[in-house]
């Protein structure tokens, strides 16, 4: 059990990575924008050019790493991101900036599904929504870093010099995946034989409608966690409740640490649930409710800010259970496939709809630049992220359509417990023996009880004599 554990923490280390590299940029908005000169779209852009990278990766990942040696695939992934990372540091034009930012996408494109799919292998099914839920503690663990500790780091360090210390940390993270994993328990079974997949297999999982409102409503519960923490919710929060960059990067932290807890507990009492999909209902509109009181509630005090943002993130974290609803419509040797299939779903629409916004920013105010900086007032942002709780609403309407067919395992209900059996008068006198038959009283005294053939026996003695 200790070798399975460590795969899944070094499957975490790559999760973590991942959630770094994706929300770094939310902390240096101010420095991107005056090194690169960027407007509210272009800043968007830059940020996107990871998702479209990730979300182009996405339509191959599954399949690859359904068919080829997971462990190789995904030491030259976390090489791909360290890589984009280094490059990232280095750049001084907008292009090399997205180029890097593309290859960072490409290479962490592979975290979750290899967290997945190694999960899968080595862990009993039963623990697989516990397992997909504790995906959450390490994606937001490397949220919170990528906000709180990247930003007191950019603030006494350069932030050139930060991006290319984690590159060098990814380097030595690929070193260690190869070193360490191996592809297949030798407990698996043939179900889980990456030569078993073929191409009608792949087609299947795409004609499943099912698969395909998974994949939706992935990407409208998790993209508003994406954008509101990757890139917009610092400089929004630092307008709209007049926070300092720390102040706002721990407020934000919040919101991935509700993920974080919350995803792990949904998927560990999931399978106590009858109806999943309600659990997922009901905090996908507390969500709603939250992150709608943020963006349009600014009066509110510190101390509710935290809470909301917060519960905002706690309930988002029923999302994960898609990951094990998903697993239980396909194959068990396409489950790479349909993980990729689903996780695609948020980068798409996150690397949509962060430049949309600040497309929109850009439309619906005139920015105050200051030192190529743009600062962008309170209503443009009321507008702009708007889109964060509209994909929550349209993902609450989603799971209306969501199938659950799980079957909980609580202790069963005595109505439903058939009746013991009752005893027979005699207990030997079961099916298979011969019946005793009837002895006539002629003596008062109790004659001891013989099993029936001898009875039968002792009566055929008596008759000779």
């Amino acid at each position: 059990m200790i070798y399975p554990i460590s795969i899944i923490i070094l499957c975490s280390c790559f999760q973590f990575y991942k959630f770094i590299l994706q929300i770094y940029p939310s902390v240096v908005t101010n420095q991107l924008m005056s090194e690169f000169q960027l407007t509210g779209a272009g800043l968007g852009n830059l940020a996107g050019a990871f998702y479209y990278s990730f979300m182009v990766t996405q339509l191959f990942v599954g399949v690859v790493l359904d068919k080829f040696s997971t462990r190789w695939i995904a030491f030259l992934a976390i090489l791909c991101s360290a890589v984009g990372v280094i490059l990232f540091s280095q750049a001084h034009t907008t292009l090399t900036a997205e180029l890097s930012r593309g290859l960072m996408g490409v290479g962490v494109a592979f975290s979750t599904v290899t967290y997945m799919k190694l999960g899968a292998v080595w862990f009993h099914p039963r623990q697989y929504a516990f397992i997909s839920g504790s995906l959450a503690i390490a994606s937001m663990s490397g949220a919170i870093f990528g906000e709180s500790a990247m930003s007191w780091l950019v603030n006494h360090l350069d932030w050139r010099y930060c991006l290319y210390s984690i590159g060098l940390l990814g380097v030595g993270l690929a070193i260690l995946f190869v070193t360490i994993v191996r592809d297949k328990s030798s407990l698996s079974n043939e179900e889980n034989n990456n030569s078993a997949i073929c191409l009608e297999d792949i087609f299947q999982v795409l004609k499943n409608n099912q698969n395909w409102i998974l994949t939706l409503y992935s990407g409208f519960a998790f993209s508003p966690v994406a954008i509101f923490g990757g890139l917009w919710g610092n400089p929004f929060l630092q307008q709209a409740y007049h926070l300092s960059k720390s102040q706002s990067a721990f407020m934000i932290s919040l919101v991935f640490l509700g993920v974080g807890m919350g995803g792990p507990l949904f998927g560990l009492f999931s399978k106590y649930v009858k109806n999943r999909k309600n659990v997922m209902f009901y905090n996908t509109v507390i969500s709603l409710i939250s992150i709608s009181l943020v963006l349009y509630l600014n009066s509110i005090s510190m101390t509710w800010l935290g809470i909301l943002l917060f519960i905002f993130g706690f309930s988002l974290g029923s999302y994960l259970i898609v990951f094990a609803i998903g697993k239980e419509f396909n194959q068990a040797n396409l489950t790479a496939t349909i993980i990729a299939m689903i996780n695609a779903g948020d980068a798409i629409l996150t690397g949509i709809t962060e430049p949309s916004i600040g497309k929109l920013l850009d439309y619906t105010c005139t920015a105050n630049i200051i030192n190529g900086i743009h600062f962008f007032s309170i209503h443009s942002y009321h507008i702009a992220l708007s889109v964060l709780p509209f994909y929550l609403l349209i993902a609450t309407i989603l799971l209306l359509f969501i199938r659950d067919n799980h079957n909980p395992t609580p202790t069963p209900s005595p109505s439903k417990t058939p009746p013991p059996t009752p005893p027979p008068a005699n207990p030997l006198q079961t099916p298979g023996y011969i019946a005793k038959p009837p002895m006539a009283a002629t003596t008062s005294k109790s004659i001891p009880y013989a099993h029936p053939i001898a009875a039968q026996i002792t009566s055929h003695d008596h008759t000779t004599n």
